[in-house]
């Protein structure tokens, strides 16, 4: 075991609840760390339901398409925790010029930093993503970088990352409901707690949002005086002729469609990152920068392309496996957009193996491949205690009128897909970002 898999292990034992939603503790470790979230570089601090990580992904290249250092702070991990915290590393490119670009923190520095905090804090009652985000701040604060980049957990208003007094710009990307047992039960008391992140007078970006979260959004930046960005009101994207438009008062740019980020929505995410980094960059602001950045931008386990013979043996070359971490109705709502446009271009049968969370929507997320989906294959989340029981999630997917049945394994769900086949198959993985982590990590603990 890694001496950081130790230490990580001793955080979760410090306070009885995973999430206990407050900012006394954060701030009380803060304090007792020298205050690092006074010291950082200017701070881009994120919120929403959906599209968080690939809107940051595709800032994150966008900077550093225009030269910038970029520190980042994401949740959860998908295969191991130093992905959450991401600094700037230098790279030497074929053409032997130096570039930084933003990587998950080294080992060494990860337990140095968890180690400071953790003695900072001793034995005070602390859960485990307020004593990480605190080592990551440490971290950012230590580090240079022209920008940080901050993603909420859950919420806004309480999250361990609502420290930053005066943050560059505050983001918010569409709002769905999940995590109604911390947020509530509707879009108002959800979008209540997201928008808990605007600040006085910092610019707040806004993206794609139905009107009862658009108006309270409205209402708390016109309180703050908040200059705001808002999507179909001071821009636009879309795409055109294969090309991604993104328009506003001023501006037309025509931009290469992002390659590895699919799907419409992921459109949004571009053009949501786009009006934020022209903002922050101003005249820096470079067409030829954004379409490299449109070219490299990545985020894993969102509509991410597997190779099959990576995964599977059962698979064949003509076989498409497909991996996103979506778990609610609203990613599902996607996934069926981009799954439609792929069945459009290649007919073939798809089949959906997935696990979930026995908290989640699992009927709602469902509903959205009736008529798309063959079969499903509900499969287990390897170390997840409060993962539903396959056999419960496929008598779920029964009951609503699917093809279904239960596998012990993902090995199982990917051998019972491939049987008594003669033509390719699309499979698709989902339901879950712990199920996408434990996908991830089978071709590493191969490799």
């Amino acid at each position: 075991m890694r001496r950081s898999e130790s230490l990580l292990e001793e955080m979760h034992k410090l306070h009885p609840k995973l999430i206990d939603l407050s900012l006394d503790r954060i701030y009380s470790i803060l304090e007792k760390l020298n205050n690092p979230h006074e010291t950082l570089p200017p701070v881009i601090h994120i919120a929403g339901t959906n599209g968080k990580g690939s809107v940051l992904a595709f800032l994150t290249a966008i900077l550093e398409a225009h030269g910038d250092k970029v520190q980042r702070f994401s949740s959860p991990h998908l295969v191991s925790f130093h992905e959450r915290i991401n600094l700037p590393q230098k790279q030497n490119r074929e053409d032997k010029e130096t570039v930084f670009k933003t990587s998950p923190i080294s080992e060494q520095y990860l337990v140095d930093v968890l180690e400071r905090t953790k003695a900072a804090n001793g034995d005070d009652p602390i859960t485990f993503f307020e004593i990480t985000t605190a080592a990551a701040l440490l971290a950012f604060s230590e580090v240079k970088a022209d920008w940080c980049l901050l993603e909420t957990g859950l919420g806004g208003r309480l999250d361990s990352t609502n420290v930053v007094a005066k943050p560059a710009a505050t983001i918010l990307s569409p709002i769905s409901i999940d995590h109604t047992k911390f947020l509530g039960e509707t879009i108002g008391d959800i979008t209540s707690e997201k928008i808990g992140i605007l600040k006085e007078g910092s610019p707040l970006f806004v993206g794609m949002q139905r009107p009862e979260a658009l108006e309270l959004i409205e209402q708390k930046a016109a309180e703050l005086s908040a200059p705001t960005f808002i999507r179909g009101q001071h821009y636009d994207v879309y795409a055109q002729r294969g090309r991604l438009v993104y328009s506003s008062e001023d501006e037309l740019i025509d931009l290469p469609l992002p390659r590895n980020l699919l799907g419409r929505h992921q459109i949004e995410n571009a053009g949501l990152a786009i009006a934020v980094a022209k903002h922050l960059l101003g005249e820096r602001l470079s067409s030829d920068a954004l379409s490299v950045a449109m070219e490299t931008a990545s985020w894993p386990a969102r509509m991410q392309r597997l190779q099959p013979e990576d995964y599977s043996p059962h698979l064949r070359r003509e076989d498409e496996l497909w991996l996103d971490g979506g778990h609610n109705p609203a990613a599902a709502l996607v996934l069926a957009d981009i799954l439609g446009d792929l069945e459009e271009r290649v007919a073939r049968p798809l089949h959906i193996i997935i696990g979930m969370m026995e908290a989640k929507d699992v009927r709602g997320f469902l509903k959205e491949f009736l008529g798309l989906a063959s079969q499903v294959i509900a499969v287990p989340i390897p170390g997840e205690e409060n993962a539903l029981s396959p056999d419960v999630l496929a008598d779920i997917a029964c009951e609503m009128g699917f093809e279904a049945e239960s596998a012990a394994t993902l090995d199982d769900a990917l051998q019972v897909s491939a049987e008594g086949r003669h033509e390719g198959v699309r499979v698709l993985i989902c339901g879950s970002l712990y199920l996408a982590g434990h996908v991830l990590g089978m071709k590493e603990l191969a490799g």
